[in-house]
């Protein structure tokens, strides 16, 4: 394993990677970024998540890449896309979308060996007061995480950063999915929680690459899963929102692997 994978593992079995292991994410996640920049126009009342899944799929092959979900546990699609209530997971269908809806898109593409995973929220027409809300929060609450993000501090205090900061936004962390390290592997150690206690869980070190990505409900924090095995909402039907971003850690700080390259990561960007 060690041959193709450069790098220790921790006590942990977190993967350090080299500096040199940098340039690859950067150009795994800027194309998977740039994949979800493309969508803002698809995004519109009356079109499928289908007809968005193939346009991404389309995509990922022009660019010479390959989805990481085809294929994944019998998944088939190069996207989840995730209406209204659905918190992570939602498969590609037949849904219209309808005025004022509001989808978290998340893309995950291998390049060169290298994963970049990424989701946002888009809009579909106008967004509602309290959409607009759910949406801003969730994005400050992936941020007030990423700013955690140093060597010696620990994977709890990103955990307690975003929960604190939700929590008191009077909305819910979802506590069933977590975020995941990655590299040259889809799902990796650690379990990155959106919730935790200060000072707890492993100690970030330089050359971990891990994504963030809360899930935050409008009403409260339970999930189920449905019959396809995938789709997860909200169990009380509220809104749910999702922001996600594949990070770095350097000596003093953080990358991140899957900035917007146009600007155009928060919904309402224009």
């Amino acid at each position: 394993m060690d041959d193709i994978h450069h790098g220790r593992l921790t006590r942990e079995g977190i993967r350090i990677h080299e500096a040199t292991d940098f340039a690859g994410m950067h150009k795994a996640g800027e194309l998977a970024a740039r994949i979800l920049d493309d969508m803002v126009d698809l995004v519109v009342p009356g079109t499928t998540t289908e007809a968005i899944d193939k346009a991404i799929t389309d995509k990922v092959e022009a660019a010479g890449a390959k989805s990481a979900t085809i294929g994944y546990k019998g998944y088939r699609h190069a996207s989840c896309i995730s209406v209204n209530h659905v918190v992570c997971h939602g498969i590609p269908g037949p849904k219209v979308l309808k005025d004022g809806d509001i989808l978290n898109i998340d893309v995950t593409v291998i390049l060169d060996g290298w994963f970049g995973d990424t989701s946002r929220m888009y809009v579909a027409g106008k967004l509602s007061r309290k959409s607009e809300r759910l949406i801003q929060v969730t994005h400050d609450a992936l941020f007030k995480g990423i700013e955690q993000v140093k060597p010696g501090n620990t994977f709890g205090d990103i955990g307690h950063a975003i929960q604190k900061y939700v929590e008191g936004q009077r909305m819910s962390v979802v506590r069933d999915f977590c975020g995941h390290g990655l590299g040259r592997v889809f799902h990796a150690p650690p379990n990155v929680l959106h919730y935790g206690r200060p000072g707890t869980q492993a100690v970030l070190e330089e050359g971990m690459f891990f994504t963030i990505e809360p899930m935050v409900n409008l009403g409260r924090p339970e999930t189920k899963v449905l019959d396809d095995d995938w789709t997860a909402v909200t169990r009380d039907r509220t809104l749910s929102a999702q922001f996600e971003h594949s990070i770095g850690v350097t000596s003093d700080g953080f990358e991140i692997f899957t900035l917007s390259p146009a600007g155009k990561f928060h919904p309402t960007y224009s």
